[in-house]
């Protein structure tokens, strides 16, 4: 298909007065006309289309037909079924009413134009750029970030399942590329065990029989795999994604020798980040945050907190399911350096702040990191009038600590902590310490004198300062906006369903997130003009009978 880039034109005179009389009050489609205008032009998406063949459906529209498919929850054929009957949409759309549309395949087509060109965070830039020309959102004012986990578009496997899974669909790729080829290698008894798809339920459950048929599965794979290294390097199975899978997850799950192959013990698998769990979505990650546990991935939502403006969602990061939250700022931080919408103050719960991020924030992108830190977590902060970190001096330049009895350190070693950052390692001298009449309030040693961990000094400077701020009343007041971005996810999954994923694969379930991210904000805008308040937090009528405290 080909795009001829036309110049937006106006709504049909005739589409604008049915419109007008049929929504007095106007709706959700007509607003976007009426505020925002077409929000796209079709020469932004001039890199998604040939410049020869059928010309396609305008592709400013297909657009705006996303963002209102999410809005309102509807599947492709019902976007399109709206896109060609219903009044506001039409013009949102600027449509003759007998307009017939489009079929609702051209939706999937589009979205893949978009994944393949990495066109997809322009729809969100886009309409960020067109808010902030009216003002709606700014770059240096509050904004703040939280996080939910998102559920795969796969069912939850065990280890059996999912080898039985992973060399089935092998399989059946095999049958339709090689199938002559295919009937030289299987086994009459793999009809039994590869026909169908794999359940639990007609599995063996004793712990002997069902390791035995990991092994007997595991030998089949490991047939197959031999097989297809001896075919033509020319072979399309060479290049089947399914064959790549069966290689790795036969590399996890067994241990592979020259003559032999074995089924590996629970403790010898690789790590949560690495160990596949799907061969629907090789992606998709395990993870566990306190009693929560899921198979899929993470996404990051920051959105903008000003008390007089709608609350703009100005970035979504979808990551993997093992990531930490933390981990998730820096990029953050840049695609909002991008977007020209870096924030002064940046609000984040625990899980993003810490001594590094607290640094690189300030540092990298002037941007005052407000969270709550951890403390000092060891005896002398617990214990009344005990020494804590906080009470020697540092000197970073000469790399020496002085202590509150005026002594010095004799070493300063640098290593690096579980997770690859730095961390000074600094000792005084045994018999400094041991006749010390601080000594009781300073160390329980016997043997060692004092022994201090801190980190270089910008992030510990960083770190002292968040932790002196947190307890004070205004730390308290910024931070309480922090709780509102809860209401957000809450809104995005209940309205939006978020906490689905729609597709299968990282950049498609980011995809999806983005039309998530600009359908809110269509809705937010609505409802800000329409001088909507703000929803309070819900209580239960029985909560509501306890005594004020």
């Amino acid at each position: 298909m080909s795009l001829h880039p036309v110049a937006t034109q106006s709504v049909p005179i005739e589409t604008v007065r049915v419109a007008r009389a049929a929504f007095l009050k106007g709706s959700l489609a007509m607003m976007i006309r009426d505020e925002l205008d077409c929000v796209y032009e079709d020469k932004q998406f001039a890199e998604l289309y040939a410049q020869r063949g059928q010309p396609g459906w305008s592709p400013w529209r297909l657009a705006l037909v996303c963002i209102l498919q999410f809005a309102e929850g509807l599947s492709d054929r019902q976007a399109a079924e709206a896109a060609r009957g219903r009044i506001d949409w039409k013009y949102a759309l600027g449509l003759e009413l007998d307009d017939p549309g489009f079929d609702a395949s051209i939706l999937t087509e589009f979205r893949g134009r978009l994944l393949s060109t990495n066109q997809g965070e322009h729809l969100l830039n886009q309409l960020l750029e067109v808010l902030k020309n009216k003002g709606l959102v700014a770059a240096r004012t509050q904004q703040r970030t939280d996080s939910t986990h998102i559920l795969g578009a796969v069912r939850e496997l065990n280890r059996l399942t999912m080898v039985i899974e992973t060399l089935r669909q092998v399989l059946n790729e095999l049958a339709v590329l090689e199938a002559d080829w295919l009937r030289s290698v299987i086994e009459p008894d793999w009809f039994d065990r590869y026909s169908r798809r794999a359940d639990d339920f007609h599995l063996p459950t004793a712990r002997k029989a069902r390791e035995a048929l990991a092994l007997q599965v595991g030998q089949d794979g490991w047939k197959v795999l031999k097989a297809v290294e001896a075919l033509p390097v020319s072979n399309p199975a060479h290049q089947s994604e399914r064959i790549a899978i069966l290689r790795e997850v036969w590399a996890q799950q067994y241990n592979i020798r020259p003559k032999s192959i074995r089924w590996r013990k629970s403790k010898d698998l690789p790590a949560n980040g690495e160990l596949l769990v799907s061969p629907e979505d090789p992606e998709v990650r395990s993870s566990k945050k306190r009693d929560e546990y899921w198979v899929g991935y993470k996404v990051h939502v920051t959105e903008t907190c000003d008390a007089e403006l709608p609350h703009i969602i100005t970035h979504v990061e979808t990551m993997p399911a093992t990531s930490q939250d933390d981990q998730a700022l820096t990029p953050i931080h840049t695609a909002l350096q991008d977007k020209a919408l870096l924030p002064s103050q940046h609000i984040v719960d625990a899980g993003y702040t810490n001594s590094f991020r607290l640094a690189d924030s300030q540092e990298q992108f002037g941007i005052d990191l407000v969270g709550k830190v951890s403390v000092e977590n060891n005896w002398q902060t617990r214990t009344q009038d005990a020494i804590p970190l906080s009470a020697f001096e540092i000197d970073f330049e000469h790399k020496q600590v002085t202590c509150p009895a005026g002594q010095q350190t004799v070493s300063w070693v640098i290593t690096k902590d579980i997770r690859g950052q730095p961390i000074i390692h600094s000792t005084f001298p045994r018999q400094v310490c041991a006749g010390c009449v601080l000594r009781t309030r300073c160390t329980r040693s016997n043997f060692h004198g004092r022994s201090l961990g801190f980190r270089p000094q910008a992030q510990q400077q960083a770190l002292q300062a968040a932790r002196l701020r947190q307890g004070t009343e205004e730390f308290k007041a910024i931070y309480a906006k922090r709780a509102g971005v809860e209401g957000t996810l809450s809104q995005a999954i209940r309205r939006n369903d978020l906490r689905f994923a729609r597709y299968r694969g990282m950049h498609k379930t980011h995809l999806q997130h983005i039309f998530v991210a600009a359908a809110l904000n269509i809705i937010r805008l609505f409802d800000w003009l329409e001088e909507k308040p703000l929803a309070k937090t819900r209580k239960s009528p029985f909560a509501r009978l306890a005594p004020a405290t």
